[in-house]
């Protein structure tokens, strides 16, 4: 009665309502999650309970991709912490001081940092979060803002980067051709992620916001940051602690050498995983990665670097070290119970069959030759829909794109086809960041030490003036059918969009 309906979709859109409405997201997603195990067993209270712990909440804990990621997350919040305790992240907020000078160049700085680091936006929330906090904190530039800033340069840059864990992850569900190639002549008509790309920066140097963030930037101060982080995270980025052991002998060196350690052994844990020591090319052995154990390789060996590093420098003693590997688990904690949950969410959506009803809804409109030009637009409201609902762009993906081959067939000369593919990664993307339940955004939020369902309130206006752009410029791009025409198009439109939101919100 319930499976393969539109009630498969009730217990995520349950969730997303309650957290938007609520504003609290444990009890929100897990009152989701008792909705899709009633549905699913037929409210039966044995097999609601049955269906919710075991084959979801355990079932998810026990996915090796999941606790590959769980232990991915844990590292980091150690290295964070390590950074910490070494005095790199107020050394490097002090050199910030006198290096960013503007609220601009601040926020440029998080912008490019972002996506500079294209590998995985998992690693990239965490990272730059960790690195931008003390310069964003200083400017005054609200955790709202960062982590709108963060969330926008993860999964917007991973989608147009080839060599990045979602590349991987794209070309691994394509079947009958070339997925990197595919992947690759599929970026210049990847809209959604290009134009937020130009809404960062036309935000920044037009130097003006809208909706919740316009108010959350008005109101932001550093007495502010302190007393809602506590004093010294604010600056530091530490943890909850009242007052943090810092070491006096901390230099910058004790930031960039973690992180660039951090990049280092993560591309070399996921080749590594792919192949590449075995004689794989780098290409095949990055496309055919396992990103979960080359990022749990990678953190690892990262950790163990850091720790001799600060000995052998004498920043911190080795039981110092020891002592800020429990203190990071904790900083990582509500991010850990957010996915968990997050998790669940979406396996029990899967067992209802959601995957399946919008694959349906997508057939009967691909099956119409009157609509195929229509047909880029139609699959990215489809696929933006799917992610936010359940909060997952690579399961959109796999949905999705073998739908939009099979309907073209292996005929890499259709431009058409490359449109929709790109398309429905677009649409993916788009919903993954504005869903609150979307792992990314939870990494976002974590990342700019930011409560969750504001990060998402005062982004949402944001992704969704991209994503209207973005729909205007597949509807253009399904008859033109040229991607640079298109692309200007889509800028110039993206542009014009913002010059009018600022005179329409001027105080």
């Amino acid at each position: 009665m319930f499976i393969e309906t539109f009630w498969s979709l009730v217990p995520a859109i349950i969730a997303i309502v309650l957290a938007l409405i609520t504003k609290e997201v444990y009890s929100s997603l897990f009152i989701g999650i008792i909705v899709g195990g009633a549905l699913y067993s037929g409210f039966s209270f044995t097999g609601t309970i049955q269906h919710v712990f075991v084959d979801g909440m355990v079932a998810q804990l026990s996915d090796p991709w999941n606790v590959g990621i769980l232990i991915f997350l844990v590292v980091l919040g150690t290295m964070v912490m390590l950074m910490n305790r070494a005095g790199g992240s107020a050394a490097f907020g002090k050199w910030a001081v006198t290096h960013v000078k503007t609220k601009t160049g601040a926020q440029v700085a998080t912008v490019i940092l972002g996506m500079l680091i294209f590998i995985d936006d998992y690693f990239n929330c965490l990272t730059v979060g960790s690195v931008m906090r003390p310069v964003t904190d200083k400017h005054k530039i609200s955790r709202e803002k960062l982590a709108y800033l963060i969330d926008a340069t993860a999964a917007p840059i991973c989608i147009i980067a080839p060599i990045s864990s979602w590349a991987a992850a794209v070309t691994g569900f394509v079947d009958g051709v070339n997925g990197l190639t595919l992947f690759v002549r599929a970026i210049p008509y990847n809209f959604y992620a290009l134009l937020t790309i130009v809404m960062m920066f036309g935000l920044t140097y037009m130097k003006f916001d809208y909706g919740p963030m316009k108010q959350a930037e008005k109101h932001i101060k550093v007495k502010d940051i302190m007393q809602n982080f506590g004093e010294g995270e604010g600056l530091l980025g530490a943890s909850d602690q009242p007052n943090p052991p810092v070491s006096i002998k901390g230099k910058v060196m004790h930031l960039i050498f973690p992180i660039v350690s951090l990049i280092i052994c993560c591309v070399i844990g996921m080749i590594y995983t792919g192949g590449f020591f075995e004689g794989e090319s780098f290409v095949d052995a990055f496309s055919g990665s396992d990103a979960s154990v080359g990022l749990v390789y990678g953190s690892v060996a990262a950790l163990v670097l850091t720790i001799v590093f600060f000995k052998l420098t004498g920043v911190l003693g080795f039981r110092e070290c020891m002592n800020s590997i429990p203190e990071g688990f904790k900083s990582m904690v509500p991010a850990v119970l957010v996915l968990t949950f997050a998790w669940t969410l979406k396996s029990m959506t899967d067992s209802l069959g959601a995957a399946t009803y919008v694959a349906g809804i997508f057939g009967n409109f691909a099956d119409n030759s009157a609509l195929m030009s229509f047909l880029p637009a139609l699959v990215f409201i489809i696929a933006t829909f799917l992610a936010f609902a359940t909060g997952t762009s690579w399961g959109t993906f796999g949905i999705l794109i073998p739908i939009v081959v099979n309907v073209f067939g292996s005929n890499m000369n259709n431009e058409l086809m490359i449109i929709a593919i790109s398309a429905c990664m677009a649409g993916a993307v788009c919903g993954d960041h504005c869903s609150p339940i979307s792992d990314t955004t939870i990494m976002a939020s974590a990342g700019a030490q930011c409560d969750h369902i504001k990060h998402v309130s005062t982004q949402l206006p944001y992704a969704m003036t991209a994503a209207i752009v973005s729909f205007v410029a597949y509807i253009v791009s399904g008859f033109v059918r040229n991607w640079a025409v298109c692309l200007a198009v889509g800028i110039v439109m993206m542009v014009g969009t913002l010059f009018v939101i600022r005179n329409v919100s001027k105080d």
